[in-house]
């Protein structure tokens, strides 16, 4: 893992909330939100970013048959835009800072590394949320939102639309996957497990603390020779305590300096291709204390990065 990366960072606002139920009737889901809230707070100017724009999703719909998965065909087109934007920042020598939105986004992430495969190695993703976020078929019969099902969805447990994506099958092999902040208590984690995903659960993130933890990770892919690999930051990792406004608040997370510093070591990575932050609703935020919290754990997490091969 030892391909330079840059580390010029681009902030791109991905919108979506295509993968969630809604909260009530009549409401729509307000992590579309996230991205304004955190340009509220300045985020930009403190990391000393690139703007990198917006891409506008397609219109959210409520309704859903009790079949197929909610909004499909629109998180399916919607990740192949998102890919393309990602893509674009690479080629400009820029580091994605992809704010959500909700967990569906993911896809656009995972999509944007398949499309470029880099010979003698292979793509991984980092995944820390309070959920697997693996509810499939196989598994429920609640299948129906993305954002709960983004995990399953790109290790190819979903409908065709969404898990074989512009004919590339599997966005990523479970193996190459590490999960981490996951609460003990999720019912698919043994599922996750068996399959050969690498965990780290809230309790052991606690226990071992960053350091340790954020080399656990680096050591599992560079062991399945990942040589690029994405990061997940779904903002339900945080125990509710300090940020409950998220759609799924689950007791027991590690605090924010610790994700901080997690996401520290693994964004100065040279391997780490880019990073998204999901599932935040500003409209459980009135006052804003939590856009805050948030902001100034991208800060410190990814203010004064190395440069390219730094």
């Amino acid at each position: 893992m030892n391909r330079p990366v840059p580390r010029v960072l681009a902030v791109l606002d991905a919108p979506s909330n295509l993968g969630l139920r809604p909260p009530a009737e009549g409401v729509v889901p307000g992590v579309y939100k996230l991205p304004g809230a955190l340009r509220d707070r300045r985020l930009l100017r403190r990391l000393g970013a690139r703007d990198a724009g917006v891409v506008v999703p397609p219109r959210y719909l409520p309704d859903w048959d009790g079949h197929a998965t909610r909004n499909a065909a629109a998180v399916a087109e919607y990740a192949a835009r998102l890919a393309t934007r990602i893509g674009g920042l690479w080629d400009a020598e820029a580091f994605p800072v992809v704010l959500g939105g909700d967990c569906s986004i993911l896809l656009g992430g995972l999509l944007a590394l398949r499309r470029r495969p880099v010979a003698g190695g292979r793509a991984g993703l980092v995944f820390l949320d309070a959920h697997t976020d693996f509810r499939h078929r196989g598994n429920s019969s609640a299948v129906q939102a993305v954002a709960g099902e983004d995990l399953a969805v790109a290790c190819g447990l979903a409908d065709p639309v969404l898990a074989d994506l512009e004919g590339l099958g599997p966005l990523v092999d479970p193996r190459d996957v590490v999960v981490v902040g996951v609460r003990p208590q999720d019912e698919d984690l043994a599922e996750v497990r068996g399959l050969g995903a690498h965990v780290l659960d809230s309790v052991e993130v606690t226990a071992r603390g960053a350091t340790a933890v954020a080399a656990d990770v680096l050591r599992h892919l560079e062991e399945r020779a990942v040589n690029r690999f994405w990061i997940h930051v779904d903002a339900d990792v945080l125990d509710p305590q300090v940020l409950p406004a998220v759609d799924s608040p689950a007791p027991g997370g590690p605090s924010p300096a610790t994700v901080a510093a997690v996401l520290r070591v693994l964004a100065a990575a040279p391997a780490a291709a880019g990073l998204e932050l999901t599932v935040f609703d500003p409209d459980l935020d009135p006052g804003g204390e939590q856009a805050e919290l948030l902001a100034g754990i991208l800060v410190n997490a990814l203010g004064g990065l190395p440069p390219a091969g730094g």
